[in-house]
């Protein structure tokens, strides 16, 4: 089959493609500089421009695309991480209605910043409030023209992502101060960290794009969440150093500005949906994947 994806290059993108071929599947990576990569058997990368009518049917379409949250969040940053995914999403429901055969699915990045904060709610799928917040606003706003593709009778799905945890991605970050020996919560430890490995979000994203009963928001977090203080806890025992330090929230914020809100704040998120369905996690308690991601026994 052949699956049409925008943020091919980035971290979970390059997670997905691989898998998709080793399945066999040939997969277009759309990118605005398809001359900087070098194409495959199973991959080909074009341009958002390229015609549309030399594509061969496709089988899903998956959006990854987007700025990443990384970073101070000044108010051109702000402006760039709300533009980006909206303007990716909609290019691809362009995409999509110029096809003649529409593709089966569409998977649309998202995340678990859509339910905003809380020290003590329980998120799902079914929680159809969202947030207050910057990042819920984007979230919600992004969705909305995703939905779109539902009016084109193609099955849609927002898959809302939490803390991915990999050797890329946020995890290396987080890992230093503990193998620096200065481990330990942030702020009072409390907030909620609703976070996945890599792998199980490839296989999630896999399991989303083959099954039928799968549709609308998808919660793409491990059905353990822990709090900061436990998360910090375990990360420390794994590295095997010591967990003492703790980080005053002023300072992040005084460090990161907005952006602090993402490690000071979170949200208890199941994903219901994928349990409801029988979705088998690889990695559901958090020990065992960060000893795979960082090699210990």
């Amino acid at each position: 089959m052949n699956f049409l994806i925008s943020g091919g290059t980035g971290f979970v993108g390059k997670h997905l493609c691989q898998s998709l071929q080793v399945k066999g599947h040939h997969t277009y990576i759309l990118t605005r500089s398809p001359l900087d990569y070098m194409n495959t058997k199973a991959t080909t990368y074009i341009h958002y421009d390229y015609p549309i009518e030399e594509l061969p049917p496709i089988e899903g379409v998956i959006n990854l695309a987007g700025e990443s949250l990384l970073g101070y969040w000044s108010q051109k940053k702000k402006e760039k991480m709300k533009s980006s995914r909206l303007e990716t999403t909609d290019a691809l429901i362009q995409v999509m209605k110029q096809m003649k055969i529409k593709p089966n699915v569409f998977i649309s990045g998202s995340a678990v910043g859509y339910y905003g904060t809380s020290e003590d709610l329980i998120f799902t799928e079914a929680t159809t409030s969202p947030g207050k917040d910057f990042l819920a606003e984007v979230v919600v706003e992004w969705e909305q023209v995703a939905k779109q593709a539902e009016a084109l009778g193609i099955r849609t799905i927002y898959t809302r992502f939490g803390l991915i945890l990999g050797k890329e991605g946020s995890l290396p970050f987080m890992s230093l101060p503990v193998k620096l020996f200065a481990g330990g919560r942030i702020g009072n430890g409390e907030q909620w960290m609703s976070w996945i490995h890599i792998e199980d979000v490839v296989r999630l994203i896999d399991y989303c794009l083959f099954n039928r009963q799968m549709e609308g928001a998808v919660n793409v977090t491990a059905p353990y969440p822990l709090r900061n203080k436990d998360f910090m806890r375990t990360l420390a025992s794994v590295l095997k150093r010591p967990y003492w330090f703790t980080t005053p929230s002023p300072l992040i914020h005084a460090a990161i500005g907005e952006m602090g809100q993402l490690i000071t704040k979170g949200q208890y998120v199941l994903p219901q949906k994928a349990l409801d369905q029988g979705f088998e996690f690889k990695y559901p308690e958090l020990v065992k994947a960060l000893e795979e991601l960082t090699n210990y026994s």
